[in-house]
């Protein structure tokens, strides 16, 4: 059987070497590349893909898919990322299917078990708050005095040989792995915690890895993506900011159906009626789930609100939550607003690769997104904030953007943090209840 990958350099690789690599029947002729930029025309290394492939895998933009399956023969099209809407997916199984493949969604046989407890954050979209959520999560366990060690999803986009298994627990060892800002964003606050975070490419490897040094393995999702490694106990997150995503999204719907605990972010900030829709949503895909309502604390530093209120500021978000995630604001530009700041459209003054982003992504909203997949757009990334007329940067990433560009303007972060709400269950009775489970209490 000849096999195509349709992947976004992550869990591509992860379907490869759990389902496919050592399967005699299978040849794999392809991996295909899309949503992250400078991640096609190259190959997926001999020496991770095993002896049956001594020249690697090519790795192609996904628009030669129709030719790849008439060169090849190809017998299946495997899909292979996330955060696409549920017409995306099936557009590319029309195209698939008219050129004579079959297509398939692999799930839960991908996932690797492990020997320790695990514990997972999930979302139905990206930017609906798993980084504060995980930070919480983690918080309380060690407070209980546990060690947990993170595996985040997978976003290897340099040299896959170096990048098989990646430990990061220092700012040294982000700098050692030439971590792109995206990458930054989801480590930093790890290590800034004085915790340890596994991710890369091959995930049993990293998976043995992280148990050495754990008594619970925190999985961290990205996107919308279903786990790599198997959960115990899956937190999944629905965002009443974009109400019915989870129908409309893949694979979001499947996360919400396989949770045990399903928060509603960000509650404080919706629209009551929507925070109410995705309740009653939830309770209709998963009836048996614990469903919470949480909010998000958003905190100036600095500077004070007060002296915030009035400047002219362009605001700075995470990247993926605003580009395919099709949020059109984030923390910071809640927070100006808050704060009583003019919020200045940066967009006319973009400039090379982020005028790229923003003519791939026009919805955009008044925004930066954070940017930073090489040096050129990082460069660009610079360039665009310091050519916007305000006073101050207002960055709502998780990372320290002040150490990575110099826009010659002040940048004050806003940081965010989940809150739990008076009258909701305790997320602590649901943490106690899942370690005295596994003999952790």
């Amino acid at each position: 059987m000849r096999v195509v990958i349709l992947g976004a350099a992550g869990r591509d690789f992860h379907n490869f070497l759990t389902l496919y690599k050592d399967d005699p029947n299978v040849e794999v002729v392809a991996i295909t590349a899309t949503q992250i930029p400078y991640i096609d025309d190259r190959r997926f290394p001999a020496e991770l893909a095993g002896p049956r492939y001594p020249n690697g895998i090519p790795i192609v933009n996904e628009d030669r898919l129709e030719e790849i399956i008439a060169e090849h023969d190809v017998d299946t099209v495997v899909f292979s990322y996330s955060d696409v809407t549920d017409a995306h997916v099936a557009a590319l199984a029309a195209r698939a299917n008219a050129a004579g493949a079959d297509f398939v969604l692999p799930g839960a046989r991908a996932m690797i078990p492990s020997n320790k407890p695990v514990m997972g954050v999930g979302a139905v979209r990206t930017g609906c708050g798993k980084s504060q959520t995980t930070r919480y999560l983690l918080g309380m366990v060690q407070e209980r005095g546990l060690r947990a060690v993170g595996i985040r999803h997978p976003m290897p986009y340099g040299d896959l040989v170096k990048q098989r298994v990646q430990r990061f627990a220092t700012r040294e060892d982000l700098d050692r792995h030439e971590c792109t800002i995206e990458e930054r964003e989801e480590y930093e606050p790890y290590v800034d915690n004085g915790r340890v975070v596994y991710a890369g490419v091959d995930y049993a490897a990293i998976l043995a890895e992280a148990e050495k040094e754990a008594d619970i393995i925190f999985w961290d999702g990205g996107n919308n993506d279903l786990p790599l490694i198997k959960p115990d106990l899956l937190f999944v997150l629905m965002d009443p900011h974009r109400p019915g995503d989870a129908v409309r999204y893949y694979p979001s719907q499947a996360q919400v159906r396989m949770a045990q605990v399903i928060l509603i972010a960000k509650s404080d900030s919706a629209d009551p009626e929507a925070v109410e829709a995705e309740i009653a949503l939830a309770r209709k895909l998963n009836p048996t789930a614990k469903i919470v309502k949480v909010a998000s604390r958003l905190t100036l530093h600095g500077m004070t609100e007060a002296e915030l209120k009035g400047k002219r500021v362009v605001c700075v978000e995470d990247g993926p939550t605003t580009t395919h995630g099709g949020m059109k604001y984030g923390a910071a530009t809640l927070l100006a607003r808050r704060a009583g700041a003019e919020i200045v459209d940066p967009r006319p003054y973009f400039v090379g690769e982020m005028k790229k982003t923003w003519d791939k992504y026009p919805d955009i909203g008044h925004l930066v997104p954070a940017m930073g997949y090489s040096g050129q757009q990082r460069a660009d990334l610079e360039a665009s904030i310091a050519a916007v007329p305000a006073d101050i940067v207002v960055s709502g990433t998780p990372i320290d953007l002040a150490s990575l560009v110099d826009p010659g303007k002040p940048i004050v972060r806003v940081a965010y943090d989940l809150e739990e709400i008076p009258g909701e269950p305790p997320l602590a009775g649901i943490l106690d209840e899942w370690l005295a489970k596994h003999g952790l209490e």
